[in-house]
């Protein structure tokens, strides 16, 4: 239970994790899971790819397809709109930080 409490809790994070590196750089899916993997995230290709396309659909992100070794893969780089939701998260993140550190 206490999983699939802190999993939706995360999902959030992720979502900011994913806008910020998107605005530093295209990210791909791979990348993307390494990246989070690395901070402690276990999540598969199949809850980050919904959740690349949502952002996407959203209009938080952009796709663009390249041609990497002759593969077709799918770039996501952070929009206008999600660069705003991505300051707007960073500040209320700060905040709760702040409250609750200690």
């Amino acid at each position: 239970m206490e999983e699939k409490i802190l999993r939706k809790l995360f999902l959030g994070f992720i979502q900011i994790h994913i806008l910020h590196h998107a605005m530093e750089h295209p990210i791909f899916g791979v990348w993307m899971l390494d990246e989070l993997k690395e901070h402690g995230y276990k999540i598969s290709p199949g809850t980050l790819y919904p959740i690349l396309h949502s952002m996407e659909k959203d209009g938080l992100l952009s796709m663009e397809e390249c041609n990497a070794g002759g593969k077709i893969r799918k770039y996501y780089t952070a929009t206008d709109k999600g660069r705003i939701v991505l300051e707007e998260a960073r500040e209320k993140a700060y905040e709760l930080f702040k409250e609750i550190k200690d």
